[in-house]
């Protein structure tokens, strides 16, 4: 059976169909504005390449991996109104929801704020009872006001859902169409970082339900009768269902992908992973072949969030990076899409980071004679800058002095200098260029517990951790048979009483062959 995985990034829409481990087609081709044009014509242009290999009914599954909601985010756009539901007064009254969000931001993402008595203290303890008929009257707010994307927060509700649970249902009896996300099941400890992340993501659930019904479209418009999965930010995937209601897992799926990609391609499992796209490098590390979690706050389009994300460091340098001020000035602008029509060897008028490396013979790409012009100076100049760049990116993704290889995937890559100070190897692999569209084929399914258990023993803790991980990940589409843990990860917590401990635990399996949704 085939898989077909799919990219959708900010300049090129990757594609590929891997069949028992091989790449047998590759193709890249624009993004466009509809990203579900783009990846129709991504779809076109693969099943032509791969010739009458993958027969429809061959293709067991298509996954897809894209910057939609991230840009979003970044972009101000295409976002719900969302009602906040707090749980927790008296506390925490002077730092109400969508506190420190940005200012062009939260007034787009920000419809009714409401607070109420209830949640629990940092051992457990009821701070006050649950003002249900308070939150009762909320929900007739809310059904009033016309939103529908509720996100509901709870003091300390990673040790006990229970407020925000019941705060749903009593939201559900009045408004029965609600979008609800509690912010236990996205975010970790910390009130206004893990409220954040819930409000995000019922931001942009009504956008993940259009995104995936286009992608849906494209596939059955190209013949594809094949489960869709989406792409997350640990290097697994979920059927799409699940990504309408966590689209907030998806963010940094692409660069996600591409060190999936690059641990399949080179079948290295511990190195550093640079992705150079064509706006962007995106420097992360691999244990075991997924990427490596950030443990800190991460910032998404300038807000505070504490949630389940790559560590990454990325960096305004790719194949479209535009160059100005004589070579001086390298980024962070872009010409994205538009480097065949933009940058100097295929007869634009914009010096690009593409056009340097053609100059300096590291590509073969459109017409080097455009390029006569460019003084030597300038090349290795801009070209020793944009190597800096990379080699300070890359440093600060070590953890220690351990040489380790660094494994250079993305269309730009030829921007990545051959050796580097504290690199054993540089490794180039073969279908470097697609290396997130492969990373998406070969992911698997996953579920992931990461809470605080109190009042239990660590190994009944971690056997209930086991078991709620293989429940989600059952849910997100994983064949039962073959589960297997991944990671485990137990820390006591002293403050706390009870026993208390953080526990994460990620359980990943194949994807189910039957009962998966196909698409209609």
């Amino acid at each position: 059976m085939s898989r077909i995985g799919i990219d959708v990034g900010g300049t090129n829409t990757d594609a590929v169909l891997v069949e028992g481990g091989k790449v047998l087609a590759a193709v890249k081709s624009p993004t466009t504005a509809d990203v579900s044009d783009g990846v129709r014509q991504a779809l076109a242009d693969l099943l032509a390449a791969a010739g009458p290999i993958p027969a429809a009914g061959r293709i067991e599954a298509v996954m897809i991996g894209t910057t939609h909601f991230t840009n979003a985010v970044i972009e101000r756009r295409s976002l719900d109104r969302v009602a906040a539901l707090r749980i927790g007064l008296p506390a925490n009254a002077g730092l109400p929801p969508f506190i420190g969000w940005p200012e062009d931001l939260a007034p787009v993402a920000r419809g009714r704020v409401h607070m109420v008595q209830g949640g629990h203290e940092y051992d457990g303890r009821r701070l006050v009872p649950l003002d249900r008929k308070a939150v009762r009257d909320e929900a007739r707010r809310i059904a009033d006001s016309g939103l529908r994307s509720v996100a509901i927060t709870s003091c300390f509700s990673p040790l006990t859902d229970e407020c925000e649970r019941e705060a749903a249902d009593i939201i559900l009896e009045e408004v029965p169409e609600a979008r609800i996300t509690l912010s236990s099941a996205i975010g970790r400890i910390g009130l206004l970082e893990r409220e954040n992340a819930a409000l995000l993501n019922a931001a942009l659930q009504s956008l993940a339900r259009r995104t995936t019904e286009a992608f849906v479209a494209a596939l059955r418009d190209s013949g594809i009768a094949a489960p869709l999965f989406m792409t997350q930010n640990d290097g697994t995937i979920v059927q799409s269902a699940v990504a309408e209601r966590e689209p907030v897992y998806c963010f940094a799926s692409g660069p996600t992908n591409s060190m999936r990609g690059a641990a399949f391609l080179s079948g290295i499992e511990r190195a550093l992973v640079v992705d150079v796209g064509g706006t962007t490098s995106d420097v992360g590390a691999i244990e075991r072949g997924f990427p490596r979690q950030a443990n800190a706050a991460v910032e998404i389009g300038g807000v505070r969030t504490l949630f389940r994300m790559p560590d990454l460091t990325s960096i305004g340098l790719g194949g479209g990076t535009e160059i100005t001020d004589g070579g001086r000035r390298i980024g962070p602008g872009s010409v994205g899409f538009r480097l065949p029509q933009k940058a100097l060897a295929f007869g634009g008028d914009t010096l690009t980071a593409t056009d340097i490396a053609v100059a300096a013979g590291r590509l073969d790409l459109g017409d080097r004679a455009r390029l006569a012009g460019l003084s030597p100076a300038l090349v290795a100049a801009s070209l020793d800058r944009m190597e800096h760049m990379i080699t300070e990116a890359v440093d600060r993704m070590r953890t220690d002095a351990t040489p380790l290889p660094l494994l250079a995937v993305g269309g730009g890559s030829f921007l990545v200098p051959d050796r580097m100070e504290g690199i054993s190897d540089v490794v180039r692999v073969e279908h470097h260029a697609v290396a997130n569209a492969v990373g998406a084929a070969i992911a698997q399914v996953s579920g992931e517990v990461d809470r605080i258990f109190t009042g239990i023993d660590r190994e009944a803790a971690l056997e209930a951790a086991r078991s709620e991980a293989a429940r989600r990940a059952l849910d997100a589409g994983a064949e039962e048979a073959g589960l297997q843990t991944l990671e485990v990860e137990d820390i006591p917590i002293a403050y706390l009483p009870g026993n208390a401990r953080r526990v994460r635990v990620r359980v990943i399996g194949e994807i189910r062959s039957a009962g998966v949704a196909v698409p209609a």
